[in-house]
């Protein structure tokens, strides 16, 4: 039985294709992993579905051509990378919302106890009220009215939330925190549906690791927008890329994807290259006949000479030595002593101390809250330690990611913004071009203003300044929120030839364990520098466990 149908659907928006033709079933049981560019649709998607159960909002979503079919009487829960809860109430009253009817039974319930154990109540009063007792006392062992309050301590847990922050109105929460309600809210709805947008964007790696395994108990279906793809691999079983305005389904996890994709590449470039040895044997056929000559503009000859000549474009390794092939960075780059810092009485961290030379990939990673950020903007200067010592050697300079992303003039081109940056100033034109294409900027989006880049286009964008600006260091603070997979490759292969250290903080396990050669873990009040990725730690963890 199919929960969802999508038939033929093509979506446009301002006369700009985003989904053509497209065809998509979630059946029960289903656990479907969407993947694709940023602006390729996958959002629209989920929109599309919403619109047609009537959470689309005062903007619905509709077609212009197929269909969208839900199967009726299904719950469906959507989680959003972008809260909209009401700010007025805490995190705790948006949990206990979810279960009002039971809350309404139980307080029906304290009510009638109070009547029962009144000495004046009389006999047929008595009786009226322990039939109605007993038909509430049945409800809430039906509902597990019961079990409510135990599931919402341990969603609150597991996501995060300690005692202050779960009696605070949302109006006073960051983003993330609003977007941690937002989730554990969805999660105790427990819909038949569950759709889910970025979900492991502001978790640490803690938090997601307990969503995998909730996920993984989930009696429903599922669609989950992600980028995270150990997350990815560990959740779906089946993957569905939105590529060229169509989806693509492979059967698996990501992993299996990797694999398969990779399959169909090769077949496709067997079925291309003899295409155009059959294009190539009609140029010359055409050559001896005068039927070619009568082409006036000679342009089908030329395409076909083209097939002929075409030049492998440049590898991204060579891109990327050319860009850097200036840029010499020094061994001793920092040194960390003994640095403090506590705020409101409870300490984050104490006795940190570690050196970053050139080269390395340093990654904090441990809890949120546990004060990874906050050491960040500690040795950026944008803080000071409570004691220690943070020591730039020879007065190095570094890069914000993340103070970069924020400082984008929305009225500059991409162009523009690239081409102002440290090498690039003084690098040719042509090779900064190059530059901004193996970042996926084409030749029309290196035209456009930095105000009408979505969210996954100013990131790579301030990641390609970060990558020009000169600086032997650059700073990260969850680089990979909000990109898509694409992106992410790039920016890992781009860091990887970064002459430079890179000193990061992410719960993106994938991406540290390509990119990180190092961890600096915060855990129980400790904080341990370690060789290696993010596997070569759970490994060592693993090893301990056993002895």
């Amino acid at each position: 039985m199919s929960l969802v149908r999508v038939h033929n659907v093509t979506v446009r928006f301002d006369d700009r294709l985003i989904l053509r033709d497209v065809f998509f079933k979630l059946l029960k049981g289903d656990r479907v992993g969407f993947i694709g560019r940023n602006g390729g649709g996958k959002t629209t998607l989920l929109r599309l579905i919403l619109a047609e159960v009537g959470l689309g909002g005062d903007d619905p979503l509709v077609p212009e051509e197929g269909t969208v079919e839900v199967a009726p009487e299904i719950r469906v829960g959507y989680f959003s990378q972008f809260s909209e809860l009401a700010d007025e109430v805490s995190v705790r009253q948006v949990c206990e919302n979810v279960f009002a009817p039971i809350r309404a039974v139980e307080a029906e319930l304290d009510t009638l106890s109070a009547t029962l154990s009144d000495p004046a109540i009389t006999e047929s009063a008595m009786e009226v009220g322990l039939a109605r007792q007993a038909d509430l006392l049945e409800t809430m062992e039906q509902e597990g009215g019961w079990e409510y309050p135990t599931q919402i301590e341990t969603v609150l847990s597991k996501l995060g939330f300690d005692e202050t922050h779960r009696h605070l109105p949302l109006s006073s929460l960051s983003g993330g925190w609003r977007n941690r309600a937002a989730l554990a809210r969805i999660l105790l709805e427990n819909p038949d549906v569950l759709l889910l947008d970025e979900p492991t964007n502001f978790l640490d790696v803690a938090g997601v690791t307990w969503l995998e395994e909730w996920l993984g108990t989930f009696r429903g279906a599922f669609i989950v927008v992600s980028h995270d793809r150990a997350f990815l691999d560990r959740v779906v079983s089946r993957i569905v890329e939105i590529e060229n305005y169509h989806l693509h389904e492979y059967a698996g996890d990501y992993s299996a994807y990797v694999r398969e994709k990779q399959f169909r590449f090769k077949t496709l470039a067997k079925q291309f290259e003899h295409e155009e040895e059959l294009l190539a044997y009609e140029s010359e056929a055409l050559d001896d006949r005068k039927e070619a000559a009568k082409d006036p503009s000679g342009a089908l000859k030329r395409k076909l000479a083209d097939v002929k000549k075409r030049a492998e474009p440049k590898p991204v390794d060579v891109v990327l030595s050319d860009i850097y092939a200036g840029l010499h960075v020094r061994e001793n780059l920092l040194r960390v002593e003994d640095v403090a810092k506590s705020y409101n009485g409870r300490t984050l961290f104490r006795g940190v101390s570690f050196e970053l030379h050139g080269h390395d990939r340093l990654a904090i990673v441990g809890a949120n809250g546990s004060g990874k950020s906050t050491l960040l903007r500690v040795l950026t200067g944008e803080e000071p330690p409570d004691s220690g010592k943070v020591l730039w050697e020879g007065g190095i300079k570094h890069v914000s990611f993340n103070g970069i992303l924020d400082g984008l003039d929305p009225k500059d081109t991409v162009t523009h913004a690239a081409n102002i940056s440290g090498m690039a100033f003084h690098a040719p034109q042509k090779q900064v071009k190059r530059f901004l294409e193996m970042l996926r900027f084409s030749e029309m989006d290196q035209k456009q203003r930095v105000g009408t880049l979505s969210g996954g286009q100013r990131a790579r964008l301030a990641l390609a300044q970060c990558l020009l600006s000169g600086a032997p260091v650059i700073i990260l603070d969850e680089p990979t929120n909000h990109l898509d997979v694409p992106s992410i490759q790039v920016m890992e292969r781009a860091l990887g030839h970064f002459p430079g250290a890179v000193l990061m903080v992410s719960h993106d396990r994938f991406f540290l364990d390509k990119v990180a050669t190092r961890l600096l873990v915060f855990e129980n009040g400790e904080v341990n520098d370690s060789h290696g990725n993010w596997a070569a730690w759970e490994a060592s963890k693993q090893g301990d466990r056993s002895d």
